[in-house]
């Protein structure tokens, strides 16, 4: 199945461009998700009208997500407290959706799609690290602490 990408779609392409999909893939993910039309005679003449609205978008929100990444690396003193035992391990744990209230409370706008734990939620008191993405484009890095209540 062939569309016309309407965003960057990281590892498939950038906006315009028109790239070959499986068909589940295209129906059920990149249509439905605004992220891309089928590649009829029709579709390409609205997206070739539409070009220059639609790379203004983008530009904008390429914009957008560099200042919060800006934004984000300014932060500084984020710490999450959770129930401990005596050797640091939590009574629960620390995911996303915490990380991401810790950090809109310290004043940017996380949310918590955004976080990547590809090891999972944390179980331990300490410092970490983790990785915002925040567009195709754009990418940061969070370090908070959990500390025991």
């Amino acid at each position: 199945m062939e569309v016309i990408l309407l965003d960057r779609v990281e590892n498939l392409g950038n906006l315009g461009e028109v790239v070959t999909v499986r068909p589940g893939y295209g129906r059920n993910y990149l249509i439905p998700g605004g992220r891309a039309v089928a590649a009829t005679e029709a579709n390409r003449k609205v997206f070739d009208e539409r070009r220059a609205e639609l790379e203004k978008a983008a530009a904008e929100s390429l914009a957008i997500a560099e200042r919060r990444r800006d934004m984000l690396l300014e932060l500084t003193g984020i710490s999450i407290s959770q129930r401990a035992g005596d050797e640091g391990k939590l009574f629960g744990s620390v995911g996303t959706v915490d990380i991401a209230a810790a950090v809109t409370e310290a004043g940017v706008e996380l949310k918590k799609g955004e976080i990547r734990l590809p090891h999972g939620p944390f179980r331990q008191t300490g410092e970490y690290e983790v990785d915002i993405h925040m567009h195709p484009e754009v990418n940061a890095t969070v370090r908070f602490s959990i500390v025991a209540e």
